[in-house]
């Protein structure tokens, strides 16, 4: 396995979305954000997250390819053992054989076919 690109980074990170929320959290306390935009936000959240769950089944698959051994998966799922991804995994392969398959079937959920 080769070592990453440092210019390969993933979208969003967990300090964008803690500063979003404390920015956001002092807009709703400071009564700027109507209820309606606050479940409309929810909304786009909740498929974000669907989409950040699927981008990592992806990278899952795609690591797996490149040589990624299960030990080396397994911190990143926040154990110390190879359950939770090779779980995930067998499960995925249910779906899809590989990443490009995976990524098939993502493009194919988001043209509604």
């Amino acid at each position: 396995m080769t070592e990453p690109s440092s210019e390969t980074r993933a979208p969003i990170t967990e300090s964008d979305v803690l500063a979003w929320l404390e920015s956001t959290a002092a807009a709703v306390r400071a009564h700027e954000i109507p209820p309606d935009d606050l479940i409309r936000l929810l909304g786009e959240l909740r498929r974000a997250s669907a989409a950040c769950a699927d981008a990592s089944d992806w990278l899952l698959l795609a690591a797996r390819e490149e040589g990624a051994s299960l030990r080396q998966i397994a911190p990143v799922f926040g154990k110390g053992y190879v359950r939770a991804p090779a779980a995930r995994l067998e499960k995925l392969h249910r779906q899809a054989l590989n990443s490009d398959q995976w990524l098939d079937i993502l493009r194919q959920r988001t043209s509604g076919v």
